[in-house]
């Protein structure tokens, strides 16, 4: 089980903005204040983080690029993030749809300011059966 990722970036700040605005329609706020790592998470009321930014040590360094898959509560908020993420200067990498992968995966994807494929989803497969 993960408790939290981490990614490293190339400017925090301009990540944070990117963050905050996409990932705004799946809950998520700027939660843990650890300057100059700023932790993420659903907005429950309480500080638990579990996706953290933070600066590269070395910003001259090419970030290696990475994939995250938010998960959504519905197709709309999978929707929603597209197109936040993309007002906030994403990049389209997959417009949100089914993908082929099993029924009922739903999914969109951007690339953030660093490249790293940002993934929000909505899937059967995460959804409690009673």
């Amino acid at each position: 089980m993960i408790d939290h990722i981490t990614l490293h970036v190339s400017n925090a700040e301009r990540s944070i903005a990117f963050y905050t605005k996409a990932l705004s329609p799946l809950g998520y706020i700027p939660k843990a204040h650890h300057e100059p790592t700023i932790g993420f998470g659903v907005d429950d009321g309480t500080p638990r983080s579990d996706f953290y930014i933070s600066p590269m040590d070395d910003p001259a360094q090419q970030p290696i690029p990475t994939h995250i898959a938010f998960r959504a509560t519905n197709e709309q908020a999978v929707r929603d993030f597209y197109e936040a993420a993309i007002t906030a200067g994403g990049m389209d990498n997959g417009r949100p749809g089914p993908r082929a992968y099993h029924s009922g995966y739903y999914a969109a994807f951007v690339l953030d300011p660093d490249g790293n494929n940002i993934e929000a989803v909505t899937d059967w497969s995460h959804t409690s059966q009673s």
